[in-house]
């Protein structure tokens, strides 16, 4: 993602945590899903991009 906005040190660890996650399932098969994962990781991203641009407005 081009536009992924600065994460905070909290949503790096959730984000670590998730794909590491992700990798797990990974090693236990290609068909495991891991869609809730990655919509999980997403909604980190998201709300660190929605914070972003509160700060640019506010400054």
């Amino acid at each position: 993602m081009a536009d992924t906005p600065k994460l905070t040190a909290g949503e790096t660890a959730k984000v670590a945590w998730y794909v590491a996650r992700m990798c797990k399932r990974g090693i236990a098969g290609e068909t495991v899903y891991q869609g809730d994962l990655e919509k999980k990781v997403d909604r980190v991203i998201d709300k660190a991009r929605e914070r972003a641009e509160k700060d640019a407005r506010n400054k």
